[in-house]
């Protein structure tokens, strides 16, 4: 197989190229230069908002192109169009965020999604991604492969999620657990949600797919405790309900990651239909496993993270969490 990352030298997509990397494809990154791509590739240079940005892709043929773009809708559109006779198959990683507001716990593939444009500037996430979407079924139609992925967690995160828990319980002591403990998550291993990618594109699979863990297959529970074990169990987690927490006016998902109280918000993000991915072989590793990856990839770069310039680093003062706690 022949691959076209669109991007390939951070978390997804960096991801999505080692494995196919191990499985023996040729990978062509496709990315601005401003990360070194993974050893083995062959790489083009160009920046999909600017005039000319994709002189580098006007010649070679793919088997398969990945996007993971969250821009403008127009950079999906050039890109599709411009591939569409010279690739197989194009694979756009896209995000349950395109589903209208509030989706309810249950919601499938075929719920109602926001509107979007594939001829649109940046807006806002949800209608970029969903004009992404537009874009390549413009181009591909079936052969377009839409990935609704809900949270990604795993190495070379650089949204901070993950890395702030396990930096937080590391550095030990009373920490602030947002309760109930046993309030279920939902996301995706961004390795599970990579060799997914590969495995459905290869096998000619199109069409929309919630591509997230089955409801519960962590909790808050699960996530902290696999935390706190994994940085060397020396932090004291303190379980707390929502109230006192709003009451301080900390922000669910900001400044304590990962959680959002159960309500509205927690079954949009949370609650998901993932039956469709799951019958077509989506499997899930242990939250575990995702945690003490991380850890070890965290603390080959001394702990620091990569933080996206276009995200706030995510997590909650300590004062603030001192405070909270009575301490």
């Amino acid at each position: 197989m022949k691959l076209l990352m669109l991007g390939g030298t951070e978390f997804v997509g960096r991801a999505i190229t080692e494995d196919a990397l191990d499985r023996g494809w040729e990978v062509t990154v496709f990315h601005r230069g401003h990360h070194a791509p993974p050893p083995g590739t062959s790489a083009l240079h160009g920046d999909r908002t600017a005039p000319g940005g994709l002189d580098a892709l006007a010649e070679g043929e793919w088997d398969l192109v990945v996007d993971t773009w969250g821009g403008a809708p127009t950079a999906v559109r050039d890109s599709a169009r411009l591939l569409r006779e010279r690739a197989g198959r194009y694979a756009y990683v896209s995000s349950r965020s395109v589903y209208s507001y509030p989706a309810p716990a249950g919601s499938d593939e075929d719920a109602p999604v926001v509107e979007g444009s594939p001829d649109a500037g940046s807006t806002a996430y949800a209608e970029d991604k969903r004009g992404g979407e537009l874009a390549a079924l413009e181009a591909f139609a079936d052969r377009a492969l839409l990935l609704r992925a809900g949270l990604i967690l795993g190495p070379y995160e650089n949204v901070g999620r993950l890395p702030w828990w396990l930096n937080r319980t590391a550095r030990g002591g009373p920490v602030l657990a947002p309760g109930p403990r046993d309030l279920p998550l939902q996301y995706i291993d961004v390795r599970d949600l990579a060799g997914w990618t590969l495995d459905a594109a290869a096998a000619g699979l199109g069409g929309a797919y919630n591509t997230v863990s089955p409801v519960g297959h962590a909790t808050m529970g699960s996530l902290l405790e696999a935390c706190a074990a994994t940085t060397g169990g020396g932090a004291d987690l303190r379980w707390t309900d929502r109230e006192p927490i709003e009451r301080a006016g900390v922000q669910p998902w900001t400044e304590l990651p990962v959680w959002i109280p159960a309500g509205e918000g927690h079954d949009f993000m949370y609650g998901g239909d993932v039956s469709k991915a799951l019958a077509a072989g989506l499997k899930c590793r242990p939250v575990e496993e995702t945690v003490a990856d991380t850890w070890a990839w965290l603390r080959s770069l001394g702990g620091r993270a990569p933080q996206r310039s276009d995200r706030p680093a995510p997590g909650l003062d300590a004062a603030r969490e001192a405070e909270l706690l009575g301490l």
